[in-house]
């Protein structure tokens, strides 16, 4: 199950690009699995809306762990790795390039991994720029079976304060929403020169949305995610979102790259967070998807250039 962050299928199933002019349906058949599961969520509701409620907060949680491909570990085979202390656990933190140089730290979206920036490495240290990228909380080889969207900006924040001078922070979906949304900051009020996010949701609560449409929850299921998110953290869900707490991060320059036919994350989200966050300039894409997006030369190009 996926909580329709950032699923992986598309990466995993296709490494090779292949063009796309229009959003795919991701199950035109149900499988027999999914079906089962709707209905024992529905027939819990039913007759126990606090346990189907919590059933679908862990689901809503829990990443799939899915296998290696035989690209991931060459991908990350000359990185300098180490392991930071987090409260949920340790977290894998992968580096390459002059430790002198100033960082750009790459953050990783649902059920992905570090290996996924496979793409990013090369082109940014031709540019002159130390790598940094970290498997998130319950993700890689990072401890954990389920996080939140505070928890992995806890452990991207813990990351940064470890890493020395930043440049900017790449971030895609899920982790785009975690970056902006905890915000993460540099050490000491120091301003962030440059961040660029891929395929980010505007806020918790569609992505709630579509998490419940997903699962075909019952109408309540967002408004009860909202007070159980304020109950937890003491933050309204509203609070989370990208374009509401991102300008916390102290972004000097903010990118927003989003594909006209993201399947996961609607086009109308990231012109959204582009339009509300001041100063935030829109790259749009066509034919990318939510995950090709990551590996397209242009896509890549465009971010090096910008964070230059």
């Amino acid at each position: 199950m996926t909580n329709t962050f950032s699923p992986a299928q598309d990466y995993y199933n296709a490494d090779v690009v292949v063009a796309s002019t229009a959003p795919r349906m991701r199950y035109p058949s149900p499988p027999a699995g999914l079906q089962w599961l709707r209905m024992q969520l529905k027939v819990l509701s039913a007759i126990a809306p606090e346990l189907a409620f919590r059933q679908a907060w862990k689901l809503f949680c829990t990443p799939r762990r899915l296998p290696q491909k035989a690209w991931e570990a060459p991908a990350l085979a000359d990185a300098r790795r180490r392991t930071i202390a987090y409260e949920t656990g340790s977290v894998a933190v992968y580096e390459w390039g002059p430790a002198a140089a100033p960082a750009v730290v790459l953050v990783h979206g649902w059920e992905h991994r570090a290996s996924f920036w496979r793409a990013w490495v090369q082109p940014l240290l031709v540019a002159g720029y130390r790598v940094v990228a970290l498997d998130g909380p319950a993700h890689g080889a990072s401890a954990g079976k389920q996080t939140t969207l505070p928890a992995f900006g806890g452990a991207v924040q813990a990351v940064i304060d470890t890493v020395g001078e930043v440049r900017a922070v790449v971030a895609h979906s899920f982790g785009a929403a975690s970056v902006a949304g905890l915000p993460v900051r540099l050490p000491a009020g120091v301003p962030l020169p440059r961040l660029v996010m891929l395929s980010a949701p505007i806020g918790p609560r569609e992505v709630a949305g579509r998490f419940a449409d997903f699962l075909y929850l019952s109408n309540d299921f967002v408004a009860r995610f909202a007070q159980f998110v304020e109950q937890a953290t003491g933050r309204p869900a509203d609070s989370f979102g990208v374009a509401v707490a991102g300008p916390g991060t102290g972004a000097e320059k903010v990118l927003v790259i989003h594909d006209e036919d993201d399947e996961i994350i609607p086009f109308s989200e990231g012109r959204a967070i582009a339009a509300t966050w001041p100063g935030a300039v829109l790259h749009a894409t066509r034919g990318l998807g939510h995950n090709r997006i990551m590996r397209d030369a242009g896509v890549v190009q465009a971010a090096v250039e910008f964070i230059a």
